[in-house]
C-alpha cells in the first residue's frame, strides 16, 4: 500500500532473531552505524525482505534521490529510505533482523511504531541499535558506550566494558526505538562509538572491529573480523606518519593524551568539549593543489 511505512516483499522464517538496526545522519560520526550494518550484511550474506517506504519520511530536498541517466535515458531512481535484511546463522541460537537505514526526517514515531511492528510480527524480543559520535577521544582508543533497559543487560554491557551513558541534550531516532520498544516489551540496547574528532572524513575501522566483536558476543554469531583489522592497520599506519610531521596534530593529541591520564574526559559522563581546534585528517590526506 501507498502509505504503509514498509514494504514487505516477503515474510522471512527467523529462529529467535534480534534486530539490530544501524542509521545514516545525525548518530553516524565516521560511518560506524551504517558501516556496521553493512558489513554484517555482506560477511553473514543477509538477504533483503523488506523496505522503508521513503516517501513518509524523508525530505526529498535535503537527502536528494539517487538517480542513473545513461546516453540520455533514466535507467533508475533511487529515493532515501532503508532495508531489512535477514539472516539465520548456522552455528547460532538466534537469527539477525538487520536494518540499514538513514535517519527519518519527519514522522519519527510513525516510522518506529512501523519497525517494531514487524519486529513483533518476526518475534523479535532484542532490539539494539548503533551510533557513532565525536568525542574528545584519540584514534588509538575503543571507547563504546551504551545504555539498556534492564539493569541485567546493563551488566552484560558493563562486563565487556561498554560505558554506561550519561547524557543530557539532542537526542537520535535511538532513543525513541529505545522509549517505545520498552513499551511493547522488548529488550533494548543502545551501543554509541566514540570516534575521534579530528579523524573526520574517514571511516574508523578499529572501531568497527570492536563493535562486531561486541554485537558477536551479544548476538551469539561468528564474524570474521579479518578485512576490519588488515584496513584498521593501514588506515592507523597512514594517521601516525601524518602525526610525525605535522606538530599541530602532535600538540592536540598530547593534550587529549595528558586529559586521559587525568581521568577528565568528560565526554562519557557528559557533553564533549567544545574549545580547541578541529583538524581534520582529510585536509592532510588531500593532495596538495
Amino acid at each position: 500500500m501507498q502509505h504503509d511505512p514498509i514494504h514487505i516483499h516477503r515474510l522471512p522464517d527467523l529462529k529467535y532473531p534480534i534486530c539490530i538496526a544501524g542509521f545514516e545522519g545525525w548518530g553516524n560520526a565516521l560511518d560506524v552505524s551504517k558501516a556496521m550494518i553493512t558489513y554484517l550484511i555482506r560477511k553473514l550474506d543477509a538477504e533483503p525482505f523488506a523496505s522503508i517506504n521513503g516517501d513518509l519520511f524523508y525530505r526529498f530536498d535535503e537527502s536528494r534521490p539517487w538517480v542513473e541517466i545513461e546516453g540520455g535515458v533514466l535507467k533508475s531512481i533511487d529515493p532515501p529510505g532503508g532495508n531489512f535484511y535477514t539472516v539465520n546463522l548456522a552455528h547460532s541460537e538466534h537469527g539477525l533482523l538487520l536494518l540499514r537505514a538513514t535517519e527519518p526526517h519527519v514522522r519519527w514515531y510513525t516510522f518506529v511504531e512501523g519497525v517494531l511492528r514487524l519486529c513483533k510480527e518476526l518475534q523479535v524480543e532484542t532490539i539494539i541499535t548503533l551510533g557513532s559520535m565525536y568525542d574528545n577521544v584519540l584514534h588509538s582508543d575503543t571507547v563504546i558506550s551504551g545504555f539498556a533497559s534492564t539493569p541485567e543487560l546493563l551488566h552484560t554491557l558493563e562486563e565487556r566494558d561498554i560505558v554506561p551513558v550519561n547524557y543530557q541534550g539532542p537526542g537520535a531516532i535511538h532513543s525513541l526505538f529505545h522509549s517505545e520498544g520498552q513499551k511493547l516489551g522488548f529488550q533494548c540496547i543502545s551501543l554509541w562509538c566514540h570516534c575521534p574528532y579530528y579523524l573526520q572524513g574517514t571511516t574508523h575501522f578499529g572501531l568497527l572491529s570492536a563493535l562486531g566483536e561486541t554485537l558477536s558476543f551479544l548476538c551469539g554469531f561468528e564474524l570474521d573480523r579479518t578485512e576490519l583489522d588488515v584496513s584498521w592497520k593501514e588506515l592507523n599506519r597512514q594517521i601516525q606518519s601524518l602525526i610525525e610531521k605535522n606538530p599541530e596534530l602532535q600538540k592536540m593529541i598530547e593534550d587529549l593524551r595528558k586529559a586521559k591520564v587525568r581521568g577528565s574526559w568528560e565526554t562519557i559522563k557528559g557533553s564533549p568539549r567544545k574549545d580547541g581546534k578541529v583538524i581534520h585528517i582529510e585536509d592532510f590526506l588531500r593532495p596538495k593543489s
